[in-house]
């Protein structure tokens, strides 16, 4: 079996995040995009039990590459998803899902992931702006 990591099989995007979020960012992906459940899918969690949400992640992945995305670090939708690993360690888990992140995710997804996760950190990161850039003087 070849390295997940270094294929050219594009992957499949499962977000996993509170509340509505999941959804949301999926949907949001899917207009903008045109994406299809098999390329990106939502897990949401609305009051779950780690187990639940666990078993809701685990039914939420294709059966050849995924990643997974999560809303907080630390979070319980992260630590479903680390728990969720220890059992498939092939499959990253990147934190701080924005939509511009997704979004690069789903043109992008057929690169390797020693490619793709760095960079889908970069996108995220400089999608980040503000209309202040300096402190009001005195």
């Amino acid at each position: 079996m070849s390295d997940p990591g270094k294929t050219s099989e594009p992957a499949r995007g499962v977000v996993v995040a509170h509340g509505g979020l999941a959804e949301g960012l999926v949907d949001a992906v899917r207009q903008i995009a045109g994406v299809t459940p098999e390329e990106l899918v939502g897990v949401p969690n609305r009051g779950l039990g780690c187990e639940e949400l666990c078993a809701r992640t685990r039914d939420a992945l294709a059966p050849a590459r995924n990643l997974i995305f999560t809303d907080l670090p630390s979070g319980s939708c992260h630590l479903a998803a680390l728990i969720v690993v220890r059992e498939m360690p092939e499959i990253p888990v990147v934190t701080g899902v924005n939509l511009p992140m997704l979004l690069d995710f789903v043109f992008n997804r057929a690169l390797g992931f020693d490619e793709l996760v760095p960079r889908l950190a970069e996108k995220a990161r400089g999608a980040i702006a503000g209309n202040r850039h300096d402190p009001p003087g005195p």
